[in-house]
């Protein structure tokens, strides 16, 4: 997906969008590692990592789960705010939009645990027609999800399950996935991922913030 579809929102102020560039820059240099080094590692090209760190631009959720996956750290580490050990509240409007729908749906991821074993608890809102494809995340990844209005059509792998308001379903977020609303009315859904070990293998010498 392209344009806006896949950018996160950041209601028009560039203040996520400045707040991930510090976190990328400060994560990449913790490892010492060149912009080309991540740049190879997460596959994408050395211009859009400099436009990033320099908050000049608005990366893809792809994007962040690239550069999230070769940091060896979470999704969260780079969006979200900066928490006490013990409690992590966000407030109603708070979350973090990280993907906006090319007919005006949104997802935001609302809050997230730490390392080593994640969990991602998110809110989507699909317009109909629009459609997320995401790549295969984490072997062992699980995502479970609950509809609270609407139709939402899920595809994981080859096989295409429709889920109405009140259905719930877990499914292996390894494979390639993706939610869509084919109906006339908006589909607004909770989404909860779990990610076993993540950053378990990165090459950071300090801490999470």
């Amino acid at each position: 997906m392209s344009g806006r579809s896949d950018a996160p929102g950041d209601g028009g102020t560039g203040t996520l969008a400045a707040t991930i560039g510090v976190r990328i820059r400060r994560e990449r240099l913790a490892r010492e590692w060149t912009l080309d080094r991540l740049s190879e590692a997460a596959s994408v090209s050395r211009r859009q990592l400099v436009n990033l760190e320099q908050g000049a631009a608005n990366p893809s959720i792809g994007t962040l789960l690239s550069l999230s996956d070769a940091l060896g750290i979470t999704l969260s580490a780079l969006v979200e705010p900066s928490s006490s050990r013990l409690v992590k509240v966000t407030r109603a409007g708070e979350g973090a939009e990280l993907w906006s729908g090319e007919f005006g749906g949104r997802g935001v991821l609302l809050v997230s645990t730490q390392p080593p074993d994640v969990v991602e608890l998110w809110d989507w809102q699909m317009n109909p027609s629009d459609r997320h494809e995401s790549n295969p995340h984490l072997q062992g990844t699980r995502e479970l999800l609950r509809v609270h209005a609407g139709v939402v059509t899920l595809d994981v792998g080859d096989d295409r399950h429709e889920l109405a308001a009140g259905d719930a379903i877990m499914f292996y977020g390894d494979v390639s996935h993706a939610y869509s609303n084919h109906g006339a009315e908006p589909a607004h859904f909770t989404l909860t991922v779990y990610e076993p070990q993540k950053g378990s293998t990165g090459e950071r010498k300090g801490t999470n913030a």
